[in-house]
């Protein structure tokens, strides 16, 4: 078994791609997607939507942008804080977690908290992401 891929739905297809390649993902492909069988997969009605697939150099699985044109999402978009159950972050491990802080900020995304020092482990921050996903960074210190 491996990891496929990982979906954020988001409001903008286009800030979404900016924030992850700014991260150092890659665009593998994008594709308009709906019909009767994606319906009946998502379990929806009338489902018009482009997504995006990305990956990071290397890796096999990845992420799946989704930014639905149909159907509309009627519920409350309030911003859930990180101790809601359910999905809550995705981790990155990357270098130069500071530079890529600044990265990101300047594409949108805001820290959630601070940047700390985890013990002699790890430098991490929060980053709230598109979609309102939360995003961890993650920099080894050793």
């Amino acid at each position: 078994m491996r990891l496929e891929h990982v979906g954020i739905v988001v409001s903008d297809l286009e800030d979404g791609i900016a924030f992850f390649t700014a991260l150092g993902m890659e665009v593998s492909g994008r594709a308009r997607v709906g019909g009767e069988t994606v319906d009946r997969i998502v379990g929806l009605q009338g489902i018009d939507a482009e997504i995006a697939m990305l990956k990071a150099p290397g890796d096999r699985g990845g992420l799946e942008l989704v930014r639905f044109d149909s159907p509309g999402y009627e519920g409350d978009e309030e911003i859930l804080p990180s101790n809601v159950p359910g999905i809550r972050h995705l981790a990155f491990q990357v270098d130069g977690l500071r530079d890529m802080v600044s990265r990101l900020t300047d594409v949108g995304a805001e820290l959630v908290g601070e940047i700390v020092q985890y013990e002699d482990s790890y430098l991490l921050c929060y980053l709230r992401g598109p979609g309102g996903a939360i995003i961890e960074l993650a920099e080894p210190l050793n």
